[in-house]
């Protein structure tokens, strides 16, 4: 995600053959016969439909849990820029927890980690279903027990996430890597629509009262529970360990992975560092209400869920060096349209809404191209050390950069009177890096990778 998006991970295994599932230098003949057959085509097709029909719930939790709404709850309990930054950063920080849990895959199966972790997530979550009552303590306190709440929620999430994309690989063929998940992206995207529709009215009668809105998302999270319970998968039990080290230093001497992550962790950091902060800026220092900042919302997941299965095509059928571009050069653009926001009129509201709306759209399409780079470097026998990698790299560089933001916000902004100069100064400072997030991922043409799910992993 993310959510946005998604996490996404990435790194090679060390024998090109079909068979061989584990990151292993000098793989043995008993490595080699230890890899589980191919789903068949009918439990693939399962698989499929058990993801697609179960993610619309999944992902409502997560992202009530994790985006927009917690930022706009810390907002209205007085939280620093600092806190809201270093909120922003407990998703992808604590992707660190997926390498332990790699380690479990070798010895546990992939789908009882996955609800272990729902679990886990679940009850992590449950103090902010008693936010009324909270209220009643010292708003020092009661910050500090959110903050908990979502940090404890985002690393239970991260530890059943280990798991979700090596299981999605076994089941898509890889020429059609873009439209699957244009698919299954537009099927949660419109759940949040439908979400939000419902907590932007709740909130316009009753501003403030965010309890009932995550209890509404925690029944999301339980019912998904119920339906990953099925899920097929093929299995990475070996006798083989799993040498992360020797993942970690095979990133160290390609090159061609190193461009690849360059690209997305710049992308990835400049979003997750750059969109709390817009709705800080509406919040605080333009005066937005919370029912305002919910159009937004709904504005952001109606642009992914209007773009996303276009996208998948597109990236199918052109590759995904052309999107990169496209995409990073017009999210760019957008940026700048921020710097002229700078009173509550319904003008300026109709601009965030098309910013938000944008922006959703332009990311997705972003997403979508890097999932499908990644799953085509990805074994299909052995994905999990491809895929967890490489989002451990990814969001440990991303989960520092909305707690530098807030930092650096929280030192700028007491220092002056123009708090919205300072504002439009990091939104221009962002364009910036972000026309240039495409730079390293040029070589990712479609020939490229096709040849590289020719000739095995990067």
């Amino acid at each position: 995600m993310s959510k946005l998006r998604s996490p996404q991970s990435h790194s090679p295994t060390e024998s090109h053959s079909e068979s061989t599932p584990v990151l292993n230098m000098n793989p043995s003949q008993t490595q080699l016969e230890a890899a589980s057959p191919p789903l068949d085509p009918a439990t693939r097709a399962r698989g499929r439909l058990l993801a697609i029909t179960s993610h619309p719930a999944g992902m409502t939790f997560w992202q009530v849990y994790t985006e927009h709404l917690p930022t706009l709850l810390l907002v209205t309990l007085g939280a620093s820029e600092f806190q809201i930054g270093l909120q922003g950063a407990f998703l992808p920080g604590l992707q660190v927890l997926q390498l332990p849990t790699l380690r479990a895959i070798a010895r546990v199966r992939k789908r009882t980690i996955l609800l272990l972790g729902q679990v886990a997530a679940l009850i992590a979550a449950l103090p902010l279903l008693f936010l009324d009552p909270l209220l009643s303590l010292e708003q020092a306190g009661v910050r500090l027990i959110v903050l908990a709440s979502f940090a404890l929620v985002a690393a239970g999430l991260n530890v059943g996430n280990t798991v979700w994309f090596p299981m999605l690989r076994s089941y898509v063929e890889s020429d059609r890597i873009g439209r699957f998940f244009g698919t299954i992206r537009s099927s949660w995207h419109l759940a949040l629509m439908i979400y939000f529709v419902a907590a932007q009215q709740w909130l316009s009668y009753n501003p403030g009262d965010f309890a009932p809105l995550f209890a509404a998302a925690w029944l999301c999270g339980v019912l998904r529970l119920a339906l990953i319970a099925r899920m097929p998968e093929r299995s990475e039990r070996t006798r083989a360990k799993i040498r992360v080290r020797e993942a970690f230093a095979r990133v160290r001497k390609d090159s061609k992975l190193q461009r690849y992550l360059i690209g997305i962790t710049l992308c990835a950091s400049i979003r997750a560092s750059t969109l709390p902060f817009v709705i800080v800026m509406m919040r605080r220092e333009i005066g937005f209400d919370d029912s305002q900042i919910m159009l937004t919302t709904l504005a952001y997941y109606g642009g992914g869920l209007a773009s996303l299965y276009l996208w998948g095509r597109i990236a199918d059928r052109i590759g995904s060096a052309p999107v990169f571009r496209v995409t990073a050069l017009g999210m760019a653009g957008l940026l700048l349209l921020l710097t002229g926001i700078d009173s509550n009129s319904p003008e300026n509201l109709a601009l965030l809404l098309f910013f938000f709306f944008a922006f959703a759209a332009l990311t997705a399409g972003f997403g979508l191209a890097d999932t499908q780079v990644l799953f085509q470097l990805s074994p299909p026998e052995a994905p999990a050390r491809t895929l967890v990698i490489s989002g451990v790299i990814t969001n440990g560089v991303r989960a520092l950069a909305p707690i530098a933001v807030g930092i650096f916000l929280d030192q700028t902004l007491g220092a002056t009177e123009n708090r919205l100069g300072v504002y439009h100064g990091f939104f221009l400072t962002m364009a910036m890096l972000q026309s240039l997030s495409f730079l390293p991922l040029r070589g990712f043409t479609r020939g490229s990778n096709r040849e590289s799910i020719e000739t095995g992993p990067l």
